[in-house]
């Protein structure tokens, strides 16, 4: 009879990893006392990346603050899905702002919240702000920097799916290169996303050196709770750059967000770290490094670099961008697993399974 090496990497899931944890350490939404802060009835797209992330911040938000939170949402996937007039789906105070003014929206929240404590003499409630990377990076990009000169007292939570989703797959500032959306180059040399556009919102935030920036994928959600609730420690502002796989606007299984999200992380295309006053204190080490070309593979918005007409070029290239933010950011674990061997296209989904 043979044995077999069984690996529990992940100890904070739903099911045996919680039993394996001190209860202090188990996540919130395996608990009966979770708040449900997002509850069913929403109408969000099977495999929603955002709903996932949504539910799991917002809940470690008001775990860490015993329920005493104002949100303000920009408008974008979350607001359309979630609050389809005249119904909602959020179980706490809740405000719609424009596209472009969430954080000055939760700034004055936070600012009336606090002067109604001071006279009243009861908790003040907290804020946090949530948008996606078109509110964030690019139409919100001017209040959320001056919420962050400011050292308003807001948590700002930023869910990336890498494109306005919402109004159809257009470009944003945070779409990845060679990407292909709705706005950019179909056909050409190099079609898709240009190469040296968009920006990185939380090296900009760190950058302003306010208290506590992270960032964080819906592949490991133990990891979000715990950096939100580690945010709501902290005053003054506060950041977390959340990566949502969006499967209709990335063209991949609805079954494979997850599976993209540690993708993401596993290659370096998505650095997970976190930092106070502009430094860096912890990095979400690789266990096993994966071939960007992996990644690439379940996205049809990145067919068009295989296929007869690829560019082994480009692939090279994300290849490199990957490899920099593993040097950069040092996310190679001394004790990783060996690199994968890239897989040939009918290998790719099933790779993604045992990921």
């Amino acid at each position: 009879m043979s044995e077999n090496t069984i690996h529990f990497y992940q100890t904070g899931t739903f099911t045996v990893g919680n039993r394996l944890l001190d209860e202090s350490q188990r996540s919130l939404q395996s608990s009966m006392q979770r708040f449900n802060s997002l509850t069913s009835g929403h109408r969000a797209c099977q495999g929603c990346g955002e709903a996932l992330g949504a539910r799991y911040a917002v809940d470690a938000a008001m775990r860490a603050t015993g329920g005493n939170l104002a949100a303000a949402n920009a408008t974008g996937c979350l607001e359309v899905f979630s609050t389809p007039y005249p119904e909602t789906s959020w179980q706490l105070p809740w405000f719609h702002s424009l596209f472009g003014n969430t954080a000055a929206v939760a700034t004055g929240m936070a600012a009336a919240y606090r002067n109604r404590a001071r006279k009243t003499g009861t908790p003040m409630t907290r804020v946090i702000a949530m948008g996606g990377d078109g509110g964030t990076t690019d139409i919100g990009f001017g209040c959320l920097s001056g919420m962050f000169e400011r050292n308003d007292d807001v948590l700002y939570i930023c869910y990336d799916n890498e494109a306005y989703m919402n109004t159809g797959v257009q470009r944003s500032s945070a779409t990845p290169p060679a990407a292909r959306t709705a706005t950019t180059q179909i056909a050409g040399e190099e079609p898709g996303n240009a190469w040296g556009q968009g920006k990185n919102v939380p090296l900009i935030a760190m950058a302003h050196g306010i208290p506590y920036v992270a960032t964080a994928t819906v592949a490991d959600l133990r990891d979000l709770e715990r950096k939100v609730e580690k945010a709501m420690s902290f005053h003054g502002a506060r950041y977390i750059h959340i990566l949502v796989p969006c499967p209709l606007g990335w063209g991949a299984p609805s079954a494979k967000t997850v599976a993209l999200a540690r993708l993401a992380q596993e290659t370096g295309i998505f650095p997970v770290f976190e930092a106070e006053y502009g430094e860096i204190t912890g990095v979400r080490k690789i266990r096993r490094k994966q071939p960007v070309e992996a990644y690439l593979k379940l996205q049809k918005r990145f067919a068009h670099l295989f296929g007869k007409k690829a560019n082994p070029a480009v692939l090279a290239r994300m290849q490199e961008l990957a490899d920099r933010n593993i040097e950069k950011f040092g996310l190679l674990d001394e004790q990783a697993e060996p690199e994968m061997p890239i897989p040939v296209p009918e290998q790719a989904e099933e790779r993604s399974n045992q990921i």
